[in-house]
């Protein structure tokens, strides 16, 4: 079922505030159950309990993490959520400025089947370094 530009706004709003919430089973909850994330080709977490252990790592790692949509593009059963975070690196304590997106196969419900994400990692590791 195609998703309307209307419906993805939505869907990208209620996606971000989930990340904002720093819960990670409400950011799996967008997320069918059957599903994956993959994330600048690495290994794949599979089903909500992947996409919660991908969320909680992300929290580890940026646990001021705020999440803001810089966009959405729907195309059928397709959306593009076009992402900036910002936040402090666990370990350095550095300020970090991430851009990204994510690439959403979405079933019937509007739950994600499947995403790509994508992210400058050399960047991340930069600024995370303070350099």
């Amino acid at each position: 079922m195609s998703i309307s530009h209307e419906q993805a706004v939505a869907l990208a709003a209620a996606y971000t505030a989930a990340w904002n919430s720093k819960s990670p089973e409400a950011v799996a909850s967008f997320f069918a159950i059957k599903s994956q994330i993959v994330i600048n080709r690495g290994t794949p977490w599979i089903d909500q309990a992947g996409v919660t252990e991908m969320a909680a790592g992300f929290y580890r790692d940026v646990p001021d993490l705020d999440l803001t949509c810089d966009g959405v593009r729907p195309a059928g059963d397709h959306l593009v959520y076009l992402w900036t975070f910002t936040g402090h690196d666990a370990g350095t304590g550095n300020p970090l400025v991430i851009h990204g997106w994510e690439e959403w196969d979405l079933d019937d419900a509007h739950k994600v089947i499947a995403s790509r994400g994508w992210f400058d990692a050399a960047d991340y590791a930069r600024q995370a370094a303070g350099a």
